[in-house]
């Protein structure tokens, strides 16, 4: 069993039924009150990422989980082909809600980790940062700065995301797959 001061980035638990990973974990000591981990989980099956408080009475069941690098291939009609690193012609394919979120961040030929729990693969993981290319972007509105101003962009996976008004159509961006945000511009398109 864990306590609450033993999580960490990456360790893997079960809470309620559900597997979790931890994505970020912060302790806080406040003065008068007791001390409290402030945590973001990403519950693997679901591939929801949600905020949470664990105090020092509570505990919980360590899972013992295997990571397996593989290669994302592409897909077709909602269904993502991997293959193992090691042995390219093992090939198998999962559907877009067993994968989640991370669906809309993978790209052919990345390498990806996926989790074993009992011998059945339970969750895909994405490189942290990737760059896509973003293939359709609205002008930015002029005057619409003042609270930093944002725009909705597509990326060449077909994903939406949420950039700054000077990201234009062609600019090659990098982007958080954990948290499905805007990191950067990496390049500026040529047109």
């Amino acid at each position: 069993m864990l306590k609450y001061s033993e999580l960490k980035v990456g360790t893997v638990f079960r809470l309620e039924g559900q597997v979790f990973e931890v994505i970020e974990y912060e302790f806080l000591r406040m003065q008068a009150s007791k001390p409290v981990a402030k945590v973001r989980l990403k519950n693997l099956t679901s591939g929801q990422v949600v905020g949470r408080n664990f105090h020092s009475n509570e505990t919980f069941e360590e899972v013992e989980a295997e990571w397996q690098p593989l290669t994302y291939l592409y897909s077709h009609r909602g269904e993502f082909w991997f293959s193992e690193k090691s042995n390219p012609k093992n090939r198998f394919k999962l559907s877009e809600e067993q994968l989640g979120e991370v669906s809309q961040f993978l790209k052919p030929n990345t390498e990806v980790s996926a989790l074993k729990l009992d011998g059945e693969l339970v969750s895909v993981k994405a490189p942290i940062k990737v760059d896509f290319k973003v293939t359709e972007a609205p002008p930015g509105e002029r005057g619409n700065t003042a609270q930093g101003g944002n725009k909705i962009v597509t990326l060449e996976t077909g994903a939406k995301l949420a950039v700054p008004l000077f990201i234009n159509t062609g600019d090659i961006v990098r982007v958080n797959t954990v948290l499905g945000e805007y990191v950067e511009r990496v390049e500026k398109s040529k047109e």
